[in-house]
């Protein structure tokens, strides 16, 4: 007889912490169960079906026992809740998100809201008072189930994001736009969990999936966990709101928060950079006294793993959720000030050998560089033609592709640099986004994917220049006019945010220079990041 298939309450009592367990309930199943079970955080309950299970299905399909398996999960879920799952009076609704034991931001899939059909939001609305809540929330999960597990690859109606139109009228012109495509979203409940499951683990061998894997040196073999865990809804009313958070700044280093919210929003529209953030010092003003609260689970959570922690975070009505956790990834300046501080902090009192383990020898030199490279650079390049958020440190230049396979092309018939600039980018860029010296969008916000992809590579980018138009081969300014277009050399810096015609980059720099310039950058390294030399003296020691 086969074994049942492994699936996890996240308070599940494991033998080991749970956060040691990521090969097998995945970095985000491993950090949903840490925080649940150890840490007895505020996490919406749910499960984990383990990694195993997805290599199980790569090799034979569906296993046997796991439908029994997650009905016995969901059933205890119920239970806890007081709420059914397809109630037609107050449905428990559900989210679906990958986990593998790696992180691969964006690549593989996430369905929210599940268990809504054309019953089950009339319950919703009645049980929340909330119309605009439910029939916003319907919509949102139809568009996407139809993309993410039916494969429609269809585009929101324009009425979808017009202000001006209810949410009733929203959620009618998404239904008119999926009967018109001949896409038929199920309307129970339980087969759209399973078709939401599939879809996980379908992902892990989508070509953007593998292309990420191909640039990380990760493993195809290793399959990812799939989290079924209960709706909580950052879209429920004015009170309510989702965002990203890093314990401290993933550029400098700084020990304070840095990310984006979204008051009255859901998780995807943050990471999607189509809307409008706000920087997470905002949150007070927006929903006061919930900065207060985030920031003390953001304390515990470095305290607890004695790391840097890239948090996600909804706010519902007042009350703050933490749906994930994990250590952040960083780049070299950060890497190096965070290790050197943490030595110093008596919370986290890193030893001087774990933070130079911390830090390889390559990050050391590349933190270096930047800080090299921002004394040569500093005060060229004249007026810049706009001004975005920078999101990765680092001044390049390149020729502007427009598109993420003509990037990919480009990259393939020459060795000259590109940046690659988009209104957004989607995980669907990513064989585009790892050939490119810089990345340039003219939308989304600092954990924007972008932001987050570009940042885990060095790749230096600029987001949310909203003074441009991107259309498909060219930039426009705000009267309308062309800045340059596909082909043309801009420069662009991660740090500042600038963007520049030409090349204003200083390379004659990267061969060292005068002794004149050698000291000059040697004397901004030792005031702009003397944690290198602590480092440094540190690694000499042991």
């Amino acid at each position: 007889m086969a074994a049942a298939p492994e699936v996890y309450a996240f308070d599940h009592p494991h033998e080991a912490p749970p956060r040691t367990l990521k090969d097998l309930l995945g970095g985000k199943g491993a950090g949903l169960a840490e925080m649940t079970s150890v840490l007895k955080m505020p996490v919406p309950p749910g499960f984990t079906i383990a990694v195993p299970v997805c290599r199980a299905y790569r090799a034979g399909g569906w296993p046997e026992g796991l439908s029994e398996a997650i009905a016995e999960h969901l059933a205890k879920l119920e239970a806890t809740l007081g709420r059914r799952f397809g109630d037609p009076a107050d449905p428990l609704l559900l989210a679906v998100r990958s986990g593998a034991a790696f992180s691969m931001p964006g690549m593989m899939d996430t369905v929210l809201n599940l268990g809504l059909n054309d019953e089950t939001v009339a319950g919703l609305a009645a049980a929340s008072g909330d119309e605009e809540f439910a029939f916003d929330s319907y919509r949102r999960f139809l568009m996407s189930y139809a993309n993410t597990v039916l494969g429609a690859e269809l585009k929101e109606p324009a009425e979808a994001h017009d202000a001006g139109t209810s949410a009733a009228a929203k959620l009618e012109a998404v239904k008119a736009l999926l009967a018109g495509a001949n896409v038929l979203v199920p309307s129970d409940p339980r087969e759209q969990l399973r078709g939401a499951v599939e879809a996980v683990f379908k992902s892990w061998d989508s070509p953007r999936a593998k292309a990420y894997r191909a640039r990380e040196n990760i493993d195809e073999n290793l399959g990812t966990g799939v989290n079924v865990q209960a709706m909580v809804f950052g879209n429920y009313g004015d009170t309510s709101g989702t965002g990203v958070v890093f314990t401290r700044n993933p550029n400098t280093g700084e020990n304070k928060a840095y990310g984006d919210f979204l008051p009255r929003a859901q998780g995807e529209d943050v990471v999607a950079g189509i809307a409008r953030t706000l920087d997470i010092s905002e949150l007070g003003t927006h929903l006061p006294g919930t900065d207060t609260v985030l920031a003390q689970h953001l304390a515990e959570l470095e305290k607890h793993y004695r790391d840097m922690c890239d948090v996600e975070f909804t706010i519902e009505r007042g009350n703050v959720w933490i749906l994930q956790t994990r250590v952040a990834k960083r780049g070299a300046v950060a890497a190096v000030r965070a290790a050197v501080q943490m030595v110093d902090d008596p919370v986290i009192a890193l030893t001087k050998a774990e933070a130079v383990a911390r830090v390889t020898p390559e990050q050391r030199e590349a933190a270096r560089a930047e800080i090299l490279a921002g004394v040569s650079t500093g005060g060229s390049g004249g007026p810049a033609i706009a001004t975005g958020l920078g999101a990765s440190p680092g001044r390049v230049h390149g020729k502007a592709i427009f598109n993420a396979d003509d990037a990919a092309d480009a990259a393939d018939a020459s060795d000259d640099p590109i940046i690659l600039v988009r209104e957004e980018t989607s995980p669907e860029d990513v064989h585009g986004m790892g050939v490119s010296a810089g990345i340039l969008t003219s939308h989304g916000g600092l954990v924007s994917h972008a932001a987050v992809v570009a940042r885990g590579w060095g790749i230096p980018a600029v987001v949310g220049a909203g003074d441009l138009t991107v259309t498909d081969d060219a930039a426009l300014g705000p009267d309308g006019t062309v800045l340059f277009r596909a082909g043309d050399v801009i420069t662009i810096d991660g740090k500042t945010g600038e963007v520049w015609l030409g090349q204003n980059t200083d390379e004659a720099s990267e061969g060292g220079g005068s002794d004149t310039a050698a000291a000059a950058g040697e004397a901004a390294l030792a005031h702009e990041l003397p944690e290198l030399a602590i480092l440094e003296s540190w690694a000499a020691e042991l």
